[in-house]
């Protein structure tokens, strides 16, 4: 369940933030991403979400701190403040465009049409198995960023449909000891 929210949670910055990263406003440093809605299948995941961020919170708050910095050293973000997650944009991403979900460009927006602060993006990727197709607007407003995204998703296992909606707001130039994620994701 760890594994498939924190994953959950990267997409949200994924393949929205590799979309919102296209604004110029985009500045390195620590970023907040929070899922606000999920439906996955039809059926609204946004209160199992918030009660496996809750849980994953507490099992950190319990650990050493040798132990939170061990398990913090192997994720590409850590948790935030209200079931959101902080990831790390260094300065080389912010000047490749680039915030979060797949720093290696595995599956990079298919198109992209920017009007004023609004961007629409349509991604169309297949990678490892899995085939990602979907749409998504980012609305950008100083140092937020909203974001839905429609996707479905194939692989092994059958496909899904994902609508999500998600924000993310910049916190600071200073990443506050998280791993900045083009280096996590090596």
């Amino acid at each position: 369940m760890k594994k498939t929210f924190l994953a959950v949670m990267l997409l949200s910055g994924g393949f929205a933030g590799l979309v919102q990263a296209q604004t110029p406003s985009l500045k390195a440093g620590l970023w907040e991403t929070k899922v606000v809605k999920q439906i996955v299948d039809g059926k609204d995941m946004s209160a199992q979400m918030a009660d496996a961020m809750s849980k994953y919170q507490s099992a950190m708050a319990n650990m050493t701190p040798e132990q939170r910095a061990m398990v913090q050293s192997h994720m590409p973000a850590t948790p935030g403040a209200g079931g959101s997650v902080r990831i790390c944009i260094s300065p080389a991403m912010a000047a490749k465009h680039m915030a979060g979900g797949d720093p290696q460009g595995h599956c990079p927006p298919a198109s992209v049409n920017v009007s004023g602060n609004k961007m629409s993006f349509a991604i169309n990727c297949t990678y490892e198995g899995r085939t990602t197709v979907g749409t998504g607007e980012t609305t950008m407003a100083g140092d937020t960023m909203s974001s839905h995204v429609d996707m479905k998703t194939t692989d092994s296992r059958g496909t899904h449909t994902v609508q999500m909606d998600s924000q993310m707001h910049y916190v600071g130039a200073d990443c506050q000891g998280v791993k900045p994620l083009d280096q996590a994701m090596k």
